[in-house]
């Protein structure tokens, strides 16, 4: 009769504790699995309706999310956090903003905790759901048939490719994009062959195109963005080649520093020259040091120059920014 009680009692117990798991993990998914309404404005981190530019520039937050225990998603209620996203945004936007006019989405990013796991793509897809349904209510209520330019960098780089793969062999888009700067994501053949509407900047002035690259020290043959085996497809931003063709130092029109209220708090002319690796397709660095550039973040090694891509480079992806969007009205 005890152990019959004592039983009961135990079943009892695991059942409960079983619906609450379910009653938990139901929440949890509702709250991943919901569309984030675009229509609101706290939903934006930077949606400037004022047309004061010619050109706007729809722009990917990268990851600033580390990621604790099992959140592999960025939470929108996360106040603190939404002051970081914008800060990373703002670190950019000086590249940009004297050209366009800036939209940039808050979005439910994965978090850099994701990258570590072998099922990432379910928490990757939450956060391509969210820019793409984000980027739909752009065109839709913001762009009144306005040029425009695409922007990312890192995980923003990731899902502003993925975005194009999906949804760039419609002309209304195609047809309405001055440049798109995936930066600090690799963009490859397979890429290519997989959209072959998707075209890779051959010059300083192309329209229509993608510009991307991803810095590293000259005895770097693997990354966490460009592994080992793989070339990625890029352009050189000092010289605009994408041969090996070295620029030298006195091309690089200023590296800019700057903090998180875009204010830039160091700027060196002629920091580095760069040029790039036939094999990896990569862009080498060779006049900074990895001890003075270390990569603060695990993903990545000594050498591996990711966070820098846009610092070291800034003056010159300022002033082609503005070159492709003349270059784009003049041709339209």
């Amino acid at each position: 009769m005890y152990n019959s009680i004592k039983k009961q009692t135990f079943t009892g117990v695991r059942m409960v504790c079983m619906v609450l798991a379910l009653v938990i993990s139901s929440a949890l998914f509702s709250g991943c699995s919901q569309k984030v309404d675009y229509a609101k404005a706290e939903n934006w981190a930077y949606a400037d309706d004022t047309k004061e530019k010619e050109a706007d520039l729809f722009i990917i937050c990268p990851t600033v999310d580390l990621g604790e225990g099992e959140r592999f998603n960025m939470e929108l209620d996360d106040e603190e956090m939404k002051e970081s996203f914008v800060g990373a945004l703002n670190m950019e936007l000086g590249i940009y903003a004297d050209s366009c006019d800036v939209y940039a989405p808050y979005y439910r990013q994965m978090t850099l905790s994701g990258y570590n796991l072998a099922n990432q793509s379910e928490y990757l897809d939450i956060a391509y759901n969210d820019v793409k349904d984000a980027f739909t209510y752009y065109i839709e209520n913001y762009n009144n048939g306005r040029p425009f330019v695409l922007a990312g960098f890192s995980q923003g780089s990731q899902l502003a490719l993925q975005l194009m793969k999906d949804m760039f062999d419609n002309e209304e888009y195609s047809e309405k994009l001055i440049a798109a700067y995936l930066i600090g994501w690799r963009v490859t053949e397979e890429d290519i062959e997989e959209a072959p509407w998707l075209k890779m900047a051959q010059g300083e002035t192309d329209t229509g195109c993608i510009i991307s690259f991803n810095s590293e020290a000259e005895n770097v043959d693997s990354s966490f963005i460009v592994p080992a085996g793989t070339k990625s497809l890029a352009i050189n931003p000092l010289n605009w080649r994408t041969d090996d063709t070295p620029a030298a130092a006195e091309e690089n029109k200023g590296a800019c520093f700057t903090d998180y209220s875009g204010e830039i708090v160091r700027e060196v002319a002629g920091l580095t020259g760069a040029y790039l690796d036939n094999e990896r397709g990569t862009l080498k660095v060779p006049d900074v040091s990895p001890e003075e550039y270390p990569p603060s973040l695990d993903l990545f090694g000594d050498g591996e120059y990711h966070l820098y891509d846009y610092q070291f480079f800034y003056r010159n992806l300022q002033e082609n920014v503005a070159a492709r969007v003349q270059s784009y009205l003049q041709g339209n």
